[in-house]
């Protein structure tokens, strides 16, 4: 994707806190990329959040993980979901659904979206059916506890979270 911000086509963006990728993450990314020219994933930076990784730590895991995926820029943000919308000229914001109890924030937060940048409309996708119970806190937790975590994450993230769990000890 081209590094200036007024790239052709219509771009969707992704954004996440992404503590860690999952391959529940990967599943909406490889639908979302389907769907639109360029796909933005936005590494967020969530205040309300007390993640485990790092924001640059997430930010290199993401753009490790989707480093041969040529439609797809992987960026750093803070701030208004709907100012970076409208910065890239996303046409699209991708969130992801697992179940019902996800849709009631979600919906929220696209609503408020819709307000604060008209032309950008929230699309709703759900992961394959592999994926659908697997979230970063759901990792994690199994991390933690010396459960087995591969096939849940890609490679990189496996060992970095490995890593980080036995360091934290």
């Amino acid at each position: 994707m081209p590094s200036n911000k007024k790239q052709s086509g219509r771009v969707a963006i992704y954004p996440g806190t992404f503590d860690p990728i999952t391959n529940g993450h990967l599943s909406l990314i490889e639908r979302a990329v389907q769907l639109f020219d360029h796909l933005i994933v936005a590494v967020a930076e969530n205040a309300a959040k007390r993640p485990y990784f790092s924001h640059d730590e997430r930010f290199e895991l993401v753009r490790e993980c989707l480093k041969e995926m040529r439609t797809i820029k992987v960026i750093q943000f803070k701030g208004l979901l709907a100012d970076l919308a409208s910065e890239y000229r996303a046409c699209a914001i991708i969130r992801g659904l697992r179940a019902v109890s996800d849709f009631e924030y979600e919906f929220q937060m696209a609503l408020m979206n819709r307000k604060l940048a008209r032309n950008v409309e929230t699309v709703f996708l759900m992961p394959s059916l592999s994926w659908v119970y697997l979230s970063s806190t759901i990792v994690k937790d199994v991390a933690m506890n010396h459960g087995e975590i591969r096939g849940l994450v890609p490679a990189p993230v496996a060992s970095a979270l490995l890593k980080k769990v036995k360091n934290s000890k």
